[in-house]
């Protein structure tokens, strides 16, 4: 059973009898079926019962349900409501709209609306570049999403895919203080993306292209960086890699390896594959073997132009067979792929102090507890166990870098330099092998992250009117 997770947390309010030992026979029958209790709250008392809440973190929806159940099965106990608490975190969703300025009365109204507002829309007009300075332009970024790969669950549709873009939202502006908005579109037709998003642009000052599954993605960022003159950034490819690179740096200064050298195996040539080798060969990376469900790529893999890069630009050895055959020997595995596909067994065939990064969400390709037996560095997607590699750590700081520097374009210069400013923020003092990326809750991380990316991009104009 994996472990109890906030992702899972409910609150079961139950009645129950005074009594000295009520509250330890509650966390006792949480603790039975491997719940985490992490509050108990007296709600109400009388002088013959109490109600109290019973918050715990369950491993899924069906061991939050033996939670209950247990909790029920206590005798003199009679469970009222049981809440989950990511659901009621949901509700209403977890968005607002903001004014930046008072609206308190005639005078007001009048600068921010009509008749004021007619001044500035003409000067608009006559000149289009203030429209970064003078609307909400310079600061807001499209979440845009056609539910078609939403995290580990597919093609989901873009109702249900909102949450996941709201949650992007909210993390653009707890971190970069980047004002951002779900646009999340019911097609999921290339041609009618590509025109809907160059429709609305005018409004954003930069889109961030988020769950549109390969090999659409790709085609639709390239059209849209063709006829934009604002950043269109895929964070499933070029965040992940991003913050893979900034990791495997970090990893590699702990088990004394050198990137030029290593033998990287990479599991999965989806969009996030595709762009973390990318990235890695722009890094120095010379011995990359990518594999697919079939295993390693050849030059004969032509599914498509994307796969045939892949396949044109690793395996300098030519090497076939499977992702356990590839994996022998090497320093470094990176999966992005799918869960449970590998051993203890197999990390244990890598080289001598290797590096094992499975990214897989929520279920890694190998089980960290039986990776960390063989290898020297473990990462993965998840936030209970160490290094977690987390895309949060980069398109924050990445996007308020490109609006600060009114970026038209991204290169790989850029994610080059993100990657070392997330990498550099964990100080030699602080590195080793259950530390190789800073915590998501850093605060110096976005900052930092977005100078690098200003720096290589150049200073942005003056915003003061």
């Amino acid at each position: 059973m994996p472990n109890p997770s906030p992702g899972y947390s409910i609150t079961v309010r139950v009645t129950a009898p005074v009594g000295a030992g009520t509250t330890s026979t509650l966390a006792g029958a949480v603790a039975s079926v491997k719940g985490a209790m992490t509050a108990l709250d007296v709600v109400e008392s009388h002088p013959d019962h109490m109600v109290i809440d019973v918050t715990c973190d369950a491993s899924d929806v069906e061991h939050a349900e033996q939670i209950a159940s247990a909790i029920a099965d206590v005798p003199g106990v009679v469970v009222g409501k049981v809440s989950d608490r990511t659901f009621l975190l949901h509700l209403g969703g977890k968005l607002e709209v903001v004014p930046k300025v008072p609206l308190k009365h005639r005078d007001d109204l009048s600068r921010a609306y009509t008749p004021g507002v007619a001044r500035v829309c003409t000067a608009i007009a006559e000149n289009p570049e203030d429209v970064r300075r003078l609307t909400i332009k310079r600061n807001t970024v499209a979440v845009v999403s056609d539910g078609s790969a939403v995290l580990g669950l597919g093609n989901i549709g873009a109702a249900a895919s909102i949450p996941v873009m709201e949650g992007k939202a909210a993390l653009f502006k707890q971190f970069a203080d980047v004002d951002a908005w779900p646009v999340c579109l019911d097609t999921q037709d290339t041609d009618a993306i590509v025109e809907i998003v160059r429709a609305l642009a005018p409004v954003y000052g930069g889109i961030n292209l988020e769950d549109i599954s390969a090999p659409r993605c790709f085609e639709i960022e390239a059209r849209l960086r063709e006829m934009l003159d604002i950043p269109v950034f895929h964070d499933d490819q070029h965040g992940t890699a991003i913050v893979v690179l900034a990791a495997l740096t970090n990893a590699l200064r702990v088990v004394e390896k050198s990137l030029d050298t290593v033998k990287i195996v990479v599991s999965g040539v989806g969009a996030a594959g595709h762009a973390i080798i990318r990235l890695l060969v722009a890094q120095g990376a010379t011995n990359i073997v990518a594999c697919g469900r079939n295993g390693i790529l050849s030059p004969d893999d032509t599914s498509d132009s994307f796969r045939s890069w892949i396949a044109n630009n690793t395996n300098p050895e030519a090497r076939s067979g499977s992702l356990q055959d590839a994996l022998a020997g090497a320093d470094v595995f990176i999966g992005v792929s799918a869960p449970d596909i590998l051993t203890g067994s197999d990390i244990e065939t890598m080289a001598e102090r290797s590096v094992v990064f499975a990214l897989a969400n929520p279920v890694p390709e190998v089980d960290p507890v039986a990776a960390g037996k063989h290898a020297a560095v473990v990462a993965t997607g998840r936030s209970d166990f160490p290094n977690q590699i987390n895309n949060v750590l980069a398109f924050p700081g990445v996007f308020r870098g490109l609006l600060d520097a009114h970026a038209v374009e991204i290169t790989d210069d850029m994610l080059i330099a993100a990657a070392r400013a997330i990498s550099d923020s964990v100080s030699p003092s602080e590195l080793n092998p259950t530390y190789i990326v800073p915590s998501v809750f850093d605060a110096a991380v976005a900052p930092a992250v977005a100078a690098a990316v200003r720096g290589v991009a150049g200073a942005g104009r003056d915003d003061d009117v």
